[in-house]
């Protein structure tokens, strides 16, 4: 097959993968109360735009209504979507050490 040039790697460039621990800021349920904060949740499904997470707790939408299969879906890109906060033994709260 002859190669065919292109301007950038068509690679895809997804910040998480299926598996991966992240955080949320999203409405959600914390000992009785609803409140809106970051919640940790686990990646489902990921394409070239958007990132599923699944939540063990009940989220809600913006407008008020709770989540049924609990699976809220993000821009890759999201200023409410991070990886989990690191713990004071410097590994992120995943398990997984942190490389730099």
């Amino acid at each position: 097959m002859a190669s065919v040039p292109f301007m950038k790697d068509p690679t895809p460039e997804n910040n998480f993968d299926v598996g991966d621990t992240v955080e949320v800021l999203a409405d959600h349920d914390k000992g009785g109360d609803r409140v809106r904060g970051w919640v940790r949740g686990i990646v489902v499904q990921v394409d070239a735009k958007m990132v599923a997470v699944q939540f063990r707790g009940n989220v809600y939408l913006t407008d008020g209504w709770m989540v049924p299969d609990h699976i809220l879906w993000f821009p890759q890109n999201s200023t409410n979507l991070r990886a989990p906060a690191k713990t004071k033994t410097g590994k992120s709260i995943s398990g997984k050490a942190d490389l730099l």
